[in-house]
């Protein structure tokens, strides 16, 4: 059982798995990493929904505004001063 102990002479006879090792640890680093840019990707798809939303919002709210403009501009013209 002891003889089937790792030690660093095997994993440097065994390229396979120092490559294995290699790229566990790799990924290991890149774990935080890809969280924080999806974090930052939601931030991001938010912002512009909520900004697509003012938008939208604004836009009703100004034609709002200028069909009663134009709703009033017709009152004044059938007056006929």
């Amino acid at each position: 059982m002891a003889d089937k102990i790792p030690t660093a002479n095997d994993l440097a006879r065994d390229p396979q798995r120092r490559i294995a090792a290699t790229t566990a640890i790799g990924m290991n680093a890149l774990k935080p990493i890809i969280h924080f840019q999806a974090s930052m990707l939601r931030m991001w798809a938010d912002s512009i929904e909520k900004f697509a939303g003012n938008y939208e919002k604004k836009l009703e709210e100004t034609a709002t505004t200028v069909e009663g403009t134009r709703q009033g501009t017709r009152r004044v013209d059938q007056l006929d001063w």
